[in-house]
């Protein structure tokens, strides 16, 4: 018997080993095909097998004419057969010949259940060469948002490992069904979800707002989009996180269901803001734009000193969103004027430029000329309550506050650290020998924060509107009481407030 492929063919009653039932039951298949179409000659038997396999076989047979070899070119196994009257047919397999190949996967119609793509571990060398550390991460993170159920045949697995346990699974579902309330707890959330509020958040805000059906989303390619968003976030940072960009997002939903804004916005209005508020710190460094001017950065150099981080955070939001190819199916005129509105509403939250954007907003406000009606009143709108929600955080409860408050401060620090270390001169608000967070937040609560949401409230005079300010006034009132306690106890050097009387800070409990 001629050896084929490297594997040497046995005789029809010799057993085979290590032969599955899947290999007998494919030669029974062959057998039965050929004994139904009762070809009485060698060479009818031969073009009936040559349809058998696939098109791009060949058949080539020897000078005695007595064994044929059939070589199934890309695939992982060898058909051979020996006998004098061409009869006897055998099967030997090393793999599945009707095994997809790597490209042969078909990808899930839109809309239906997401699941493991499993081609990225049966690539070749050439490919996985080619995988990034990232890329890697994102596809560890990305089996960790969809159980292995929902993937295949919507049961559960019987001894399938979770990730979480039903305890803090169901927590955080009831957390999703307050995500429009203001006292919206994200740091419990991001716990409950195992470090992954933002995708959870996101993708159930994309679901609620009815935004997967209406623009026919491939929900497995959005999990990915928001997997390499959370991924690209830096979870170093103190504060320039995923989690900000949750809450964020969330806040930005609570904007969105306002009165003014739920009665005029259409779908396309929602998915710009969803997918603006995640991404709008997009892959932030940890440092300010002064930093990366005066270090000579390459991003300063790219974008000429001008918005350089939100002009980085939007560029690479648009490059996720072409990797994820989540709108693929959209025409590119729509492609286009989507990533052009989402950089206009990034461009927005460039803090240096807020006098200008409220200028605008307050000349409106004051003509009282703002139709929502109006596309690009709408578009301005937007930009403002993103900006509302990109600094929100002194609107929030004292207790989220406060922890978000000293996560900045730490991140300015961390600057001036590296700032001293490479005698680079101390940005300011960056030294924490000179600085405290009293004095940081008193000074950007009354500069930027109650402007901007003076005027916001003025355009949507509503009880949400009144509770931030309110959370506002009662903060700032705080950080003042923390202040005055430093001062006559002659510590004004402690960034932390490791141990804060409760009696002097008043804990805000407003539902």
């Amino acid at each position: 018997m001629a050896n084929y492929s490297g594997v040497q063919a046995e005789s029809p009653e010799s057993p085979q080993r290590g032969e599955t039932p899947k290999t007998e039951k494919q030669r029974a298949r062959l057998k039965r095909h050929l004994r139904k179409a009762n070809l009485d000659s060698p060479e009818a038997k031969r073009s009936t097998l040559r349809r058998y396999i696939s098109s791009d076989s060949s058949c080539d047979e020897d000078e005695g004419g007595t064994s044929t070899q059939i070589s199934l070119n890309m695939r992982r196994g060898a058909i051979s057969y020996d006998s004098s009257d061409q009869t006897a047919l055998y099967i030997r397999m090393l793999g599945d010949v009707r095994v997809r190949s790597r490209a042969g996967f078909e990808t899930e119609r839109r809309g239906s259940h997401p699941y493991i793509d499993f081609r990225i571990f049966h690539s070749n060398s050439e490919i996985e060469a080619s995988v990034s550390a990232r890329n890697i991460r994102r596809l560890l993170s990305f089996q960790r948002y969809l159980r292995s159920s929902r993937f295949f045949r919507g049961t559960t697995l019987p001894n399938s490992s979770n990730f979480l346990d039903d305890d803090y699974n169901g927590q955080a579902k009831c957390m999703l069904e307050k995500a429009g309330n203001w006292n919206f707890d994200i740091f419990l959330f991001d716990r409950l979800t195992n470090g992954n509020s933002l995708v959870t958040l996101t993708f159930h805000l994309f679901n609620l707002h009815g935004l997967i059906e209406h623009f026919q989303l491939d929900t497995m390619k959005l999990r990915r989009f928001l997997v390499m968003v959370q991924e690209d976030y830096h979870s170093h940072n103190p504060y320039h996180n995923a989690v900000h960009a949750a809450d964020v997002t969330q806040a930005m939903h609570c904007y969105l269901k306002e009165p003014k804004l739920s009665q005029s916005l259409t779908p396309w209005d929602i998915l710009l803001s969803l997918i603006a508020a995640a991404t709008h710190d997009l892959d932030h460094p940890g440092v300010n734009q002064p930093f990366l001017i005066k270090t000579n950065h390459y991003l300063a150099s790219l974008y000429k000193n001008t918005s350089v981080l939100e002009n980085h955070h939007w560029r690479s939001a648009v490059g996720l969103l072409r990797e994820s190819g989540l709108f693929a199916h959209m025409p590119l005129e729509n492609r286009q004027l989507m990533e052009s509105q989402i950089g206009a509403l990034i461009l927005a939250t460039d803090i240096s430029r807020q006098n200008e954007y409220l200028s605008l907003f307050r000349t409106h406000l004051d003509k009282e000329d703002l139709c929502l009606e109006d596309e690009n009143h709408r578009h301005l709108v937007l930009q403002m309550a993103l900006k509302c929600a990109d600094i929100c955080n002194p609107c929030r409860t004292w207790e989220l506050s406060k922890q978000w408050s000293e996560k900045v401060t730490e991140e300015f620090f961390n600057q001036g650290d590296v700032e001293k270390k490479y005698c680079l001169g101390v940005s300011p608000l960056c030294d924490r020998q000179t600085e405290t967070i009293a004095n940081i937040q008193i000074g950007f609560m009354t500069y930027l924060v109650e402007p901007l949401f003076a005027e916001w409230a003025r355009f949507s005079n509503t009880k949400l509107s009144q509770t931030m300010l309110g959370h506002l006034g009662l903060n700032k009132a705080s950080w003042k009481g923390v202040q005055r306690e430093q001062s006559n106890g002659g510590d004004d050097t402690d960034p932390a407030f490791e141990e804060m009387d409760s009696d002097v800070v008043p804990q805000e409990r407003l539902s």
